[in-house]
């Protein structure tokens, strides 16, 4: 299982999503703030995304944080 968590700098929703996967063993985050090259790969990904973080799951959007915290929580996982 891969997660991506597309994020930005000073982003509190992007730092509890990945503090929330912390114990996952296949994270990559991809921070558009350091690199615009991560922000066009996301639009092609989802040209609707306004919202950050966008996380994906095995290349399928989960969605931004409360996706995630509903997603992690329906499968009995703690959320922060």
């Amino acid at each position: 299982m891969k997660w991506t968590i597309y994020s930005k700098d000073q982003c509190p929703y992007c730092d509890q999503a990945k503090f929330a996967l912390r114990d996952e063993p296949n994270v990559e985050v991809k921070n558009i703030s350091e690199d615009q090259s991560y922000l066009t790969e996301l639009m092609e990904l989802n040209p609707a995304a306004r919202t950050m973080p966008q996380i994906f799951k095995d290349g399928v959007l989960v969605g931004g944080y409360d996706q995630l915290q509903f997603l992690l929580s329906s499968q009995g996982r703690d959320v922060l």
